[in-house]
């Protein structure tokens, strides 16, 4: 079983992808709550060139709610993480965390047809993008 799912979009701008994304998030219910700039970060830190690396942390606080209400732990795998990568000149890969996959290690049914839900919100997210 994969942990993610993701698709390729060329000849766009890492931050057109960046905005696109977050536009496609809001169109399901999504908010950005995190932005983790992983190239300026290792730049600052321990000082490596790395290539444009975003972590968008995403929440759907229905969902969110519904998972809080189930499991009051599961914040441990809150939010959702979407990555934008940078694979190339005007080749950017979007990932997005299975949702079901990370609610599995949970012994909680409630949890499972949570997952299954925003599982298919964030497939049409990555499925929207070109």
């Amino acid at each position: 079983m994969s942990y993610y799912f993701s698709k390729v979009i060329k000849s766009k701008d890492f931050d057109e992808v960046i905005q696109l994304v977050t536009e496609e998030l809001k169109k399901e219910g999504f908010g950005v709550l995190t932005e983790i700039d992983v190239k300026n970060t290792l730049k600052n830190k321990i000082n490596i060139d790395f290539k444009h690396y975003k972590i968008l942390g995403a929440c759907n606080p229905y969902f969110a709610h519904k998972a809080l209400t189930s499991e009051d732990k599961i914040g441990v795998f809150l939010p959702c993480n979407v990555v934008v990568i940078e694979q190339g000149s005007k080749v950017i890969e979007v990932a997005a965390v299975d949702p079901h996959a990370s609610m599995i290690a949970v012994s909680n049914a409630n949890l499972i047809e949570i997952a299954s839900e925003v599982q298919i919100k964030l497939k049409q997210v990555i499925n929207n993008l070109e």
